[in-house]
């Protein structure tokens, strides 16, 4: 028969479990799941249902409560150690981490309380303490400084200094941005097939003084391409990109 529950408020599904553990005085690691759903059911029930955002929270507990007790009047589930697996225990772990967490909020709200009964008294120092400044004696300070221990800080301190360049970088000197005109490469280009007539495209990258060059020049072919000056063709997938003037074979 189900217990009337008759409480004010909880803060969610799990409290009210524990809630109900706790009165009934019931081991959390053997729940029985049968009486415990019944009685949840039975607050559901007495529940205000216009705050929906809540309900949905105790009706979602609800369906996994009823879950676990059809899952406990089947035969039980073998893991892959051969063990017989219990249907109550994610439910368990939950509840678990769910009463650590609820009794340290506890214990962190006492403190909080204890905190406000604490009083602390203003700092006041006579002037004469406050502005007191313990002498310093330059004698005792540096009775056993020699120029052997100057060294030594010396060495230590350009030590700290050498540590702090990069190895690395600061063995190729200053990066400079490299700038390329795109006008003389496509004039540089025009010429050099005009030249040719058909080369290689790898044999006109290779003529090329850095990467910024390869770049600039290998879109002028593509520009040059586009505008139908040239035709690229290739017989292979691994062999060497043709190039061949247009204009030139018009001409001809």
């Amino acid at each position: 028969m189900a217990i009337p529950v008759k409480l004010e408020a909880f803060e969610g599904p799990l409290d009210l479990l524990l809630h109900l553990i706790e009165k009934n005085k019931i081991d959390i690691y053997d729940i029985p799941i049968a009486e415990i759903t019944e009685q949840y059911l039975e607050y559901i029930r007495q529940m205000d249902a216009e705050d929906m955002n809540i309900m949905s929270e105790f009706l979602v507990m609800a369906a996994t409560l009823i879950d676990i007790k059809c899952r406990m009047l089947l035969p039980k589930e073998v893991n892959e150690e051969g063990e017989e697996e219990d249907p109550r225990a994610e439910l368990v772990q939950k509840l678990l981490e769910y009463k650590m967490y609820k009794y340290m909020s506890l214990e962190l709200k006492d403190k909080q309380m204890d905190a406000g009964y604490t009083l602390y008294r203003k700092q006041h120092l006579p002037k004469e303490v406050e502005e007191y400044k313990q002498p310093v004696d330059y004698e005792t300070l540096l009775a056993d400084v020699n120029l052997g221990r100057l060294q030594e800080v010396f060495r230590f301190m350009m030590k700290r200094q050498e540590d702090k360049i990069d190895p690395v970088r600061s063995a190729f000197g200053k990066i400079e941005k490299d700038e390329v005109d795109m006008d003389r490469k496509m004039l540089y280009v025009e010429e050099y097939i005009r030249v040719h007539r058909r080369f290689s495209f790898r044999r006109l990258l290779e003529k090329q003084h850095s990467r910024m060059e390869i770049i600039v020049t290998f879109l002028v072919i593509l520009e040059m391409m586009k505008l139908g000056q040239i035709d690229i063709e290739q017989q292979e997938i691994c062999d060497d990109i043709m190039i061949t003037s247009k204009v030139m074979a018009e001409a001809i």
